[in-house]
């Protein structure tokens, strides 16, 4: 468990909540989340959410439902967090969870679901700009509406495209 001091209030963290869409951002959050989790002996949550907008996009310009196959997509996203979970834990305990809906509602019901004390995610994702200014970046959603601590983490700089 790790606690936080901020104003004389002390936050316990058991359990942290890892949105994954695959981006860069997002594994940096990853990494990070795994290091507090093996540091405070906090149990891991890695949620996928793959977006029902995207999916009703796509199937609005015509592409075939074997394109879109949503089974494939979850398949798809089973195997990439079973990976991750191989290499990247070793010894954190940690779950993985897919589901289909909007990102930032997916993560709220999670973590009120799993109890969750502290989300860490990255505070771009895969998404493009062109989202971003309609519908604002998921993070910005999770920090207004979670009823927990959020961790927003950037890419690292030594990361970042050149």
């Amino acid at each position: 468990m790790i606690s936080i001091a901020t104003g004389g209030i002390r936050m316990a963290f058991k359990q942290i909540l890892v949105p994954i869409d695959f981006s860069p951002c997002s594994l940096e959050a990853y990494r990070v989340a795994v290091s507090l989790a093996r540091f405070s002996g906090a149990t891991l949550h890695l949620l996928h959410v793959i977006d029902r907008r995207a999916l009703e996009v796509a199937r609005e310009i015509g592409l075939t439902a074997d394109e879109i196959d949503e089974k494939s997509l979850h398949a798809t996203a089973r195997r990439r967090l079973r990976e991750f979970l191989a290499k990247e834990t070793d010894g954190v305990p940690a779950d993985r969870k897919i589901v289909t809906g909007l990102p930032f509602q997916e993560i709220v019901r999670a973590t009120r679901q799993e109890q969750i004390d502290l989300i860490v995610m990255g505070r771009y994702g895969g998404s493009g700009e062109l989202e971003k200014i309609f519908f604002g970046s998921t993070a910005e959603k999770v920090v207004r509406v979670a009823p927990c601590a959020v961790l927003s983490i950037p890419l690292a700089e030594s990361r970042r495209p050149a």
